[in-house]
């Protein structure tokens, strides 16, 4: 079998578009421009590189962006003033503040001090527990894109069934209640999890966020099953000097020779992460502004 490939670049670019239009419907209807807030604390390369990504994103599809740039050093108190001040900014309608934070700050403190209305990652407390119990809810952007690709590919999840691999508040848990809430059958598989590979065979639907390089392979797989890979990691160089090859969490080779269809490592779901941050800001700004949420943008 040669499995599929699900584009996730492409699909995120189709994202972006929905949500331009609806943007400038919103500028044009009701003078209305949304805008997102995005804090970095402190260097690090990785974290500077995605701010900017957001930036660039942000202002393509016609919203304001807020960007505020801390130093490594800045104080709780400094940090939770400025999200206060930006819960109460009625230009910022998404605020977000870039992970991992230095070691001095909470980030369960900071993440819980978000305005659950603006918390367009959706980490806060009120929205996890909102999304758990099925009601409205802020949700978290990887698992709201991963919903986006299987809905694309399947139509209809009802009855399917899902394992998850990974149970993190920011990936895994959140993936789960979001299956569940499409009517699969859903497991939750981790590193404690006892025979996991026939515990992931069973599965029509895979979704692999632990981690680990290469962790799932071909032979994990039931025939025809879809997988979203997650995962991204970098690789030892195989030259001096060299940069590692990205690979995710599933055995790409493998995998597409059992699947039906497969996300590549990159070009899958990461592209699909800030399409979903734009069109999580974008859902915020419609329903603090008691307008209808865009259709075909929201879990």
């Amino acid at each position: 079998m040669n499995a599929q490939v699900i584009d996730g670049k492409a699909f995120a670019a189709e994202v972006r578009g929905k949500v331009a239009e609806k943007v400038a419907a919103l500028k044009a209807e009701h003078g209305i421009v949304p805008g997102l807030a995005v804090v970095l604390v402190g260097e690090d390369p990785a974290s500077q590189v995605y701010v900017r990504s957001k930036g660039k994103q942000t202002v393509e599809v016609g919203m304001q962006s807020f960007e505020h740039k801390l130093d490594a050093a800045t104080s709780e108190a400094d940090l939770l003033a400025l999200i206060d001040r930006l819960n109460n900014d009625p230009a910022v309608n998404g605020i977000l503040v870039q992970l991992p934070l230095p070691g001095h700050l909470n980030e369960d403190l900071v993440i819980n001090s978000i305005a659950p209305e603006k918390d367009v990652d959706g980490f806060h407390i009120s929205n996890v527990g909102l999304l758990a119990t099925g009601q409205k809810a802020m949700v978290p952007c990887t698992p709201l894109g991963c919903l986006m690709l299987l809905r694309d590919h399947f139509g209809s999840l009802s009855g399917k069934s899902a394992v998850v691999i990974g149970r993190s508040n920011i990936v895994g848990k959140p993936m789960a209640q979001l299956l569940l809430r499409d009517s699969c059958t859903v497991t939750i598989a981790h590193s404690r999890t006892k025979d996991i590979e026939d515990v992931v065979r069973r599965a029509d639907i895979v979704v692999a966020a632990v981690g680990r390089a290469e962790m799932v392979t071909g032979d994990w797989l039931k025939p025809g099953a879809v997988v979203i890979d997650v995962g991204i990691n970098r690789l030892e160089p195989t030259e001096p000097g060299g940069k590692g090859k990205l690979v995710g969490d599933v055995d790409y080779a493998s995998a597409a020779e059992v699947a039906g269809a497969i996300t590549p490592v990159p070009g899958g779901v990461g592209p699909m992460t800030i399409a979903c941050l734009l069109a999580n800001t974008l859902t915020a700004t419609c329903r603090v502004n008691g307008l209808d949420e865009p259709e075909g943008l929201t879990a």
